[in-house]
Parts: structure tokens; C-alpha cells; sequence
């Protein structure tokens, strides 16, 4: 289904801001050498038609009306503009591209960690990123907005809460001249944006920046015609618990003390701890998690969405994304993706000219109203392998549907089969969990007895099969203990090359040489490294992953401690991928406890025995259950078998063991913080 320009719900009947859409007609009008008037060709593309040099830079504080810092006066967020001078000064109005940050001062933003600038007087000089350059001259204002308690705004940053989206909001309100915005941080001058703002506004950030946007979408602004959030959250709980699971250090306060500005972690002290308080690292579910959950509001989003993930991003996993795009499609939100096999990695660094070429028709059609034909291409780009793309009209794509899969004992424990008959009433697997291992560990010895993990694969498959959304795994298992974490993989047994998520980079490598992205000056370069995928070989893909407590059995918002020897069942949802597993290759499906450097291990080490005829697996198949059935049917041909990398009889060419990305699991970098976090 193609993308479409008005939502099937709401009442805004156009996306042209009527200044704009009035611009366009005139440009579409020349005078003929006869002084009549003749139609030219309808305008489908903005150029770098204003002086960039010459560009009106200036910062305002704009009013939020809240008082976080409890300091007795409403708080202000700093927002720096850049804009090209000569539409106001014709008196023309126009859209703001807008980026709002909890890292402009302490981090930095893109791969190389660029932070804003200023003279001597305080006025803005440098804007991280290629937005400033490229999209001023095209007839765009950019604004950088420093979230409460960051840089130079006031209040205090509450990790997702109310104040970090309120802030944002504000600035939005303030572009459409419902909220005040300051010419200083205490003083009583006003700065009016609607002398130059048409109050159309698109926000895009990486990571925090795009959780943000999330957040701002789903309060209904008037005026944010669309988002683009890149590797973002879409509910705070689920980036630091997974089913009442801790993931890594499952503390919100300590990342809001480091993106606090330091005068505001003097102030801010009370947020901190009542934060602390309300966010248990129990991994129960508390007020605190709902305020921070767009999820719910997806039904009052009015802007478009174009989201951009790492299928391998172990900091925002992509369960963040696809529970957000899910509710999203419920309401009938107009939406685009992009899906890569990076990890936490900005597409500016992963498929650069044809991302800026993307985001330009996309901010023209959505802030610009210019019918560039976005709207009609496909809204699916997923990257098969490093740099080779496929599309899709829609996503997932029509025809996918579960298809129900059983795992069963093998002929040796813990190396069992995966298909579609039950396993025999009374059918057992058994491990024990081991924190000092993974998924990468068990992967590679899925068909070795080993005591940490139960592993199940198909035979060999004859045609290729494609999973394209979320699945679930159910267990009843029995633990040994009080308390148990459980893990679940989807894991594609073959060769292949892939995009090294697990290294340095994330699955890029950064050059010295540079490319240029718009209009540079002195104190702002529009020139940025270039990048090239850093591949590896390996013999096995974990393509899909989830985590949960056991405890959580009966209430997936409260954990409770378990009776040894008692069978609990639960289901496991696994993120979102799209993977094709192709022909000569296995499909495998791993059980096991605590997630080495990706969950933290329960307060106990059990051992777990998985009632095999009450285990199953539901995954998101394009032909569903024919599909499998006919790559599971039958034997490769022997000229195929070559290729894949796989002998006639099924058994892998390359030889076994070892982490397939030459390192361990991925490093515990926490959360969207300096370095490869960002």
C-alpha cells in the first residue's frame, strides 16, 4: 500500500501551509515573451536558492510554563535558529526543521560529536549536523532546542518525562505563536517567530532527540506536520526492562544527572531522587513508566512518521520502533522506514547521499506541500546485506501472516528440532542459567549439548524464508529457584556477510576523507568524513531477540517471586526484524536464561526445564505457514547446496565455532549517551 498525503482519520484537509501552497502557484506562473501568462511544469524539488552566509542566526527562550527546577519562576528552553534572511524580508513565511537535544553541550551530536557554538556574545556560530547547511539555503529555518536542564536551558531533565517534552512542545507552540518566546533567559523582550514561521514543523533526531519527537507527536501539537525519529524510544520502560527483565543498568537517574547542565544538577537534586523512586529497578510498572510511554497516544499523533532503525541496535532495541509503528498503523498514521543491519547508527552514516536525497523529498512533501511523489514510492527500504537494499509498497508486507512453530527433542539434550508437529506430551528440555554466556555463545554451539541453553533448528531449507515483523515465543517452564530471567533467539544458521553491529563503529567504519552537504562557513562546515560498511563472515545470525522475567507470569507489570518446582507459562515478544533466511541455510530457535552483557542475571541461578508440548513460537512469515512448510519440505538441490555454503546432506561447509563477529557480545554501552551511544 502506497504512503498517503492525508490520513484516513482528522480533520486537517491539506498538508500545504496556505502561504506556502500560494508561493508554489506563483512560481508555477512565468510571463511568455507576449506578456501572457503560460503554466511552467509544477514545482517538485527546493533549491539552495539563499545566501547561507548571510543567514539570520539568534537565540530565544521560549516560556514552557512549567517550574521544574522549583526555583519560584517558570522555566525557559534555549532555542537557537538559523533562517535565511531574504524571505522575511519579502515578506514570506516558512517551515522549521527542528532537533531538540539533551546533548548539545555535554556530548555532542553525530559521529563526530559536534557541539553548538557561539561568539562572544553569545550568538549561535556553529549547528551540529548537515541540516543547518543543507536545508537553510533551500528556504528552511533549522532550530536546536536545548531540553530542560541542558546547555542553556532552565529547569531539570527528566529522562522522558514531561518536562522533556514540554519543553520541545514548547517551542512548536511557540513557532505557531501560542506560546512566548524571550529575546534573553530573564528577560521581558519577546521574540515573535510568526513574523517569519508559517508554523509548519518537522522534527528529526537521533536516538534521545527522536524519542523526543515521539513524545512531542503524541501530545497532538498543532503545527508538527511530521517526525523522524532515528533509533528512538517509544516508551522508557522498555529501554530499561524487558518484561520486568532488568536491561543493563535499568537506573533512569544517573543519565539525567549526565546530560544536566552542572548548574542544574545543583538545583535538580529532588527530580533526581523522585525519579529514582518512582522507576524501581524491580522492573514493576509504575506511574512513572506510563508518563514515559507514548505508545497509548498513538491516536493523537497528526504528523507523519518516518522511522529509521539498526535491526541489530542493541541500545534502543528495535522493539522500540515496532511497537511504535504498530500503533501507529492501528490509527492510520502516514508512515515511511527505513530498517538497517547496523546498530545504533544515524543513516547520514550508513547510506548517506541516498538519505539526504530521501529526507529532502520528504521535508518538501510534508513541510513544502510540493507533490514530489514520495507519497506514491514504496514505504519500506530494508537492507538485505551491507549496502544492498530491497523494497516494499508496504511493511510488513502483504501476505505475512504467524505461522505456528514447535520445538522437539533431537537426539542428543538441548539439541532439538524446530517445525510444526507438538512434541510428544511429557517432552522435556533443561538448562541452567550461566550469566557469563550469550546469544553468540549459544548459537554457536546449537548443535553441540550444552548445559546453558535448549536449541532447536529445522533441517536445511529448500527456498528461501522471509520473517518480517514480530513474533512471540510461549514457554511453560519450571525453574529451580525464586527467581528466573529468560531469553529467546531467532537465530539464522548459514554463512553470510553482515554488517560487523557487534564492533567499534556498529557496522561502519569512519574515513578521513570528507563530502560536503550544503553551504559552509567560517564557523559552521557543511563537510563531514565519509563512511564505509565494516562487514564480517560468519557462520550464524541471531536475527531476533527478547527477554523477560518469569516472575512475570501472571502480571506483566509485577513480578512476584516463584514456587521451585512449579510450571509457569509466558510468552516472550521478540523484536521486530526482517530477515530472509534463504535457502540452504537453518532456522533456530534458542531458550535460554540471562543474556550476557544485554540482561542482568536474576538474584538466583536456576536451572529450568521447558515442557516442550506447551512451547511454541509464533513468527511473522511472508506465506505464513505454506511458507515454511514448503522450505522445510524436500531437499536442496545439490548445485544450490554448493552455493549456500552446505553440503547435499545438510551439514554447514564452513567450519564451526567461535563468535562469528571476532569479538564477544556487544559492549554494555547503557544508554544514548557519548561515544557509539549517541
Amino acid at each position: 500500500m502506497p504512503i498517503r498525503v492525508r490520513r484516513t482519520r482528522g480533520a486537517r484537509p491539506s498538508r500545504r501551509p496556505l502561504a506556502v501552497a500560494a508561493a508554489a502557484v506563483l512560481a508555477s506562473l512565468v510571463l511568455a515573451p507576449s506578456g501572457s501568462a503560460q503554466a511552467a511544469p509544477p514545482v517538485r524539488e527546493s533549491q539552495p536558492v539563499y545566501a547561507y552566509a548571510a543567514a539570520v542566526r539568534e537565540s530565544v527562550w521560549v516560556d514552557t510554563g512549567d517550574d521544574g527546577d522549583a526555583d519560584g519562576r517558570t522555566d525557559r528552553v534555549a532555542v537557537d535558529v538559523v533562517r535565511p534572511r531574504e524571505p522575511a524580508a519579502a515578506g514570506r513565511k516558512i517551515p522549521v526543521i527542528m532537533d531538540a537535544s539533551p546533548y548539545y553541550a555535554c556530548c555532542g551530536r553525530g559521529n563526530e560529536g559536534q557541539k553548538k557554538t557561539y561568539d562572544a556574545d553569545g550568538r549561535p556560530v556553529g549547528f551540529p549536523l548537515y541540516y543547518d547547511n543543507y536545508f537553510v539555503p533551500r528556504g528552511y529555518a533549522f532550530a536546536a532546542v536545548d531540553l530542560a536542564g541542558t546547555s542553556r536551558s532552565d529547569g531539570c531533565d527528566e529522562v522522558g518525562g514531561r518536562a522533556d517534552v514540554r519543553s520541545a512542545k514548547a517551542v512548536v507552540d511557540w513557532l505557531n505563536g501560542r506560546a512566548p518566546g524571550y529575546t534573553t533567559r530573564t528577560g521581558d523582550r519577546r521574540a515573535d517567530a510568526t513574523t517569519w514561521s508559517n508554523g509548519a514543523v518537522g522534527m528529526i533526531g537521533k536516538s534521545w532527540d527522536g524519542t523526543v519527537a515521539n513524545g512531542v507527536a503524541a501530545t497532538g501539537v498543532e503545527g508538527l506536520r511530521t517526525v523522524v525519529p532515528i533509533g528512538a524510544i517509544s516508551s522508557w520502560y522498555d529501554y530499561f526492562h524487558s518484561q520486568g527483565a532488568p536491561l543493563y543498568d535499568a537506573n533512569p537517574t544517573w543519565l539525567s544527572d549526565y546530560v544536566n547542565h552542572p548548574d542544574s544538577r545543583a538545583r535538580c537534586g529532588a527530580v533526581q531522587d523522585r525519579i529514582a523512586a518512582a522507576t524501581p529497578y524491580s522492573g514493576d510498572w509504575t506511574p512513572a513508566w506510563s508518563e514515559r510511554n507514548y505508545v497509548p497516544d498513538a491516536g493523537k499523533v497528526k504528523a507523519s512518521v518516518f522511522v529509521v532503525h539498526g535491526q541489530q541496535d542493541l541500545n534502543v532495541r528495535a522493539n522500540q520502533f515496532g511497537q511504535w509503528w504498530d500503533a501507529l498503523a492501528r490509527h492510520g498514521v502516514t508512515r515511511k522506514i527505513w530498517l538497517a543491519q547496523t546498530g545504533h547508527v544515524d543513516p547520514f552514516d550508513f547510506r548517506r547521499a541516498d538519505w539526504v536525497r530521501t529526507l529532502h523529498r520528504w521535508f518538501d512533501h510534508e513541510l513544502l506541500g510540493y507533490d514530489n511523489g514520495i507519497d506514491r514510492e514504496p514505504m519500506a527500504d530494508i537492507e538485505r546485506a551491507p549496502d544492498r537494499w530491497t523494497t516494499d509498497r508496504s511493511w510488513p508486507p502483504r501476505g505475512t501472516a504467524p505461522a505456528l512453530l514447535r520445538p522437539a527433542p533431537g537426539a542428543a539434550p538441548g539439541v532439538g528440532v524446530l517445525g510444526r508437529t507438538p512434541a510428544p506430551r511429557g517432552s522435556t528440555e533443561t538448562f541452567t542459567d550461566d550469566p557469563a554466556l550469550g546469544e553468540l555463545d549459544w548459537a554457536a554451539d546449537i548443535d553441540r549439548p550444552t548445559p546453558a541453553k535448549a536449541g532447536f533448528s529445522t533441517g536445511t531449507l529448500t527456498r528461501d524464508l522471509r520473517i518480517a515483523g514480530s513474533s512471540t515465543v510461549t514457554v511453560t517452564a519450571t525453574p529451580t529457584t525464586t527467581s528466573a530471567h529468560l531469553t529467546a533467539v531467532l537465530v539464522d544458521l548459514g554463512p553470510a556477510a553482515i554488517r560487523a553491529y557487534a564492533e567499534p563503529g556498529e557496522g561502519i567504519t569512519t574515513l578521513t576523507e570528507r563530502t560536503c552537504w550544503g553551504a559552509s562557513t567560517d564557523g559552521d562546515s557543511a563537510c563531514y568524513k565519509e563512511t564505509r560498511a565494516r562487514t564480517a563472515d560468519v557462520a550464524y545470525t541471531v536475527v531476533s531477540r527478547g527477554w523477560a522475567d518469569l516472575g512475570t507470569w501472571a502480571d506483566p507489570r509485577t513480578g512476584r517471586p516463584l514456587t521451585p518446582g512449579r510450571p509457569y507459562t509466558l510468552t516472550v515478544r521478540l523484536a521486530p526484524t526482517d530477515h530472509v533466511v534463504p535457502a540452504g541455510h537453518r532456522l533456530a530457535l534458542i531458550v535460554a536464561g540471562t543474556d550476557r552483557d544485554l540482561l542482568d542475571p536474576p538474584s538466583t541461578r536456576p536451572a529450568l526445564t521447558l515442557d516442550l508440548a506447551r512451547t511454541r513460537a509464533a513468527v511473522p512469515l511472508l506465506g505464513g505457514t505454506g511458507a515454511f512448510d514448503r522450505a522445510t519440505a524436500g531437499d536442496l538441490p545439490a548445485g544450490e547446496a554448493v552455493q549456500h555454503g552446505v553440503t547435499p546432506t545438510g551439514a554447514h561447509a564452513l567450519p564451526r565455532g567461535g563468535a562469528p563477529h571476532g569479538a564477544a557480545a556487544p559492549p554494555r554501552t547503557g544508554a544514548p549517551i557519548p561515544g557509539e551511544a549517541r
